[in-house]
Order: C-alpha cells, then sequence, then structure tokens
C-alpha cells in the first residue's frame, strides 16, 4: 500500500477548515485553480480523504469542504448506508492510493432516514425492493429509538436516527472488513463519522471514543 504524505490528522483538519470556509460563504483560492490540474491527475490520483455521504443533492462532499479536483474519493448512497460495494470502495482507496481517512456523512433532514422510520411505523407494501433494501440495511441501527423518549418528538427522532445511523456505518467499516479492520489497527487509517447541518452548512464530526465504544 502506498505511504500517503498526509496524516489522518492534517486531512481531518483540511476538511474542518474548508468546511467551515464554506458555511462561511469563501472559496479556497487554490480550489478555485484547480481545474488547471486536470492535465496532472491524469497521472494518478492522491486523494487526502474518502468521503462516504448521502445522495442528497444539498449535500455534494467537494463543495461542503471546500476542496478540488483529486482532492477526495467520494462515495454516494441513499442513507449513506453500507453495502458491499461501498466497503469494496473505500477498500479500494485505502489500499491503492494510501489515503489515510474515512468520514461517512450524514446530514439533517435526510429522506432516506424519515423512509425508515415510516416504514417501523407502517410498513408499505407497495416500496420497491430496491428502496427496501436501502430501509432494511438502516433499521436496525435506529429501530430501538422507538422504544426511547425521542419517539414522542419527530424533529428529535429524526436527529438520533441519522446520528444513530451514522454510527452504524463506521463501526460496518471498522469491523465489516479485514482489510480496513488491518488497517486501523495499524494506524494507516482512521475512520470518523460526521453529519453535515442543512441549516448552518457546518459539518459536526462524532466523538470517536462514544463511536468505538
Amino acid at each position: 500500500m502506498p505511504a500517503h504524505a498526509m496524516s489522518a490528522a492534517v486531512a481531518l483538519e483540511r476538511l474542518r477548515e474548508g468546511n467551515q470556509r464554506f458555511a462561511a460563504g469563501l472559496r479556497s483560492t487554490e480550489v478555485l485553480a484547480t481545474h488547471t490540474r486536470r492535465a496532472d491527475l491524469l497521472k494518478g490520483q492522491e486523494p487526502f480523504a474518502i468521503v462516504l455521504g448521502c445522495s442528497d443533492s444539498r449535500v455534494p462532499a467537494e463543495i461542503v469542504f471546500d476542496q478540488g479536483l483529486g482532492d477526495l474519493f467520494v462515495i454516494r448512497v441513499a442513507g449513506n448506508i453500507v453495502a458491499p460495494s461501498q466497503v469494496g470502495s473505500v477498500e479500494f482507496a485505502a489500499t491503492k492510493f494510501g489515503t489515510p481517512l474515512v468520514v461517512v456523512l450524514g446530514h439533517s433532514d435526510c429522506g432516506a432516514i424519515a423512509a425508515t422510520l415510516e416504514e417501523l411505523r407502517q410498513p408499505a407494501a407497495t416500496r420497491s425492493r430496491n428502496l427496501r433494501s436501502i430501509v432494511n440495511r438502516i433499521r436496525p441501527s435506529i429501530e430501538a429509538l422507538l422504544a426511547t423518549e425521542p419517539r414522542e418528538n419527530p424533529e428529535a427522532l429524526i436527529r438520533e436516527a441519522a446520528k444513530a445511523n451514522v454510527r452504524a456505518s463506521v463501526d460496518h467499516l471498522r469491523h465489516g472488513s479485514e482489510i480496513l479492520e488491518e488497517l486501523v489497527a495499524g494506524g494507516g487509517l482512521r475512520i470518523v463519522g460526521a453529519e453535515y447541518s442543512l441549516e448552518t452548512g457546518l459539518v459536526e464530526f462524532h466523538d470517536e471514543a462514544t463511536e468505538a465504544g
């Protein structure tokens, strides 16, 4: 596996700084000029972070983190779920490019989370099997919430469900792949969860100690 020049800590800080620029309505001059790197990138790529995010059109990772061509290896799927193809994509980038950081990026007001909560309350016989496959991957992480206090508050429920789903995806990546598990254990890879707020434009990164527990 090629060694990446950037550490996970530096990569995470670069994402934080980029997101702060985005939320403030600013753009990095370097990012604005990255279209000039197209020819250079024909020789290869060295993305400094892997982002597994939701397909929601309001949460494009490169824009949210104010990054340019060749900076991020982005995997997008409704509900930022983890299925074999997503695991394989993360494995590919982590081993092929030595990318040191994986961010599972959820967001507020997620339609896939809302659909799963609706399914738990009232199963829909007309839902396609393909959509149901997404719902079924989210279901285990949030089912228990319906027996807790947030169930009486729809806004709190969907907020807590989004957090739980991100934690489940992070856990799946950390422990559902021997390749990723070895990279994490060896210090060559860091996997963190995060949530993007549609209201503020800010990304909140989850506490790793809480996720690991």
